[in-house]
C-alpha cells in the first residue's frame, strides 16, 4: 500500500512539473549565453551574417537580456516555437526585431531562463 501512495505522489509531483514548463505569451525570459561558439536553440543569426552587417561578433549584447514571448507555434511534433522581442522595444544586433526559439531545448540547454 505505501508503494501505491508512493508511487501516485511521484505521479502527481511529475503531472505538476511538467504543468509549468508550457510559455504564454507575455512571459519573460531573460537570454544568457552559452559556453560552447554560439546559440543552438535560439535563431541568432551566425557569426558570418554579423560580420557582414558590421556587428561585432560575439554575443555579449544578447547576453542577460530580458525578453517577451510574443507568439507561440506548436509543431506537429509537439515541439513548441516562441517568438521573442526584447522587453525595451529595441533590435536584437541593431537589424532583428524578432527571434525564434524552440523553447523546451533553450529551457533545458540553460540558453533561456524563466523570470518570475
Amino acid at each position: 500500500m505505501k508503494k501505491v501512495i508512493f508511487t501516485l505522489l511521484c505521479f502527481a509531483f511529475v503531472l505538476t512539473a511538467s504543468a509549468n514548463n508550457t510559455p504564454k505569451e507575455g512571459d519573460i525570459l531573460t537570454v544568457k549565453t552559452p559556453t560552447a561558439q554560439g546559440f543552438n536553440h535560439v535563431d541568432f543569426p551566425k557569426a558570418n551574417i554579423l560580420i557582414k552587417r558590421g556587428v561585432v561578433t560575439n554575443y555579449k549584447s544578447v547576453n542577460n537580456e530580458t525578453v517577451v514571448i510574443d507568439k507561440i507555434e506548436t509543431e506537429a511534433n509537439g515541439s513548441t516555437t516562441v517568438t521573442l522581442k526584447k522587453k525595451d522595444g529595441s533590435k536584437f544586433f541593431g537589424f532583428l526585431n524578432t527571434v525564434k526559439a524552440n523553447y523546451t531545448k533553450a529551457i533545458n540547454s540553460g540558453e533561456l531562463v524563466l523570470t518570475k
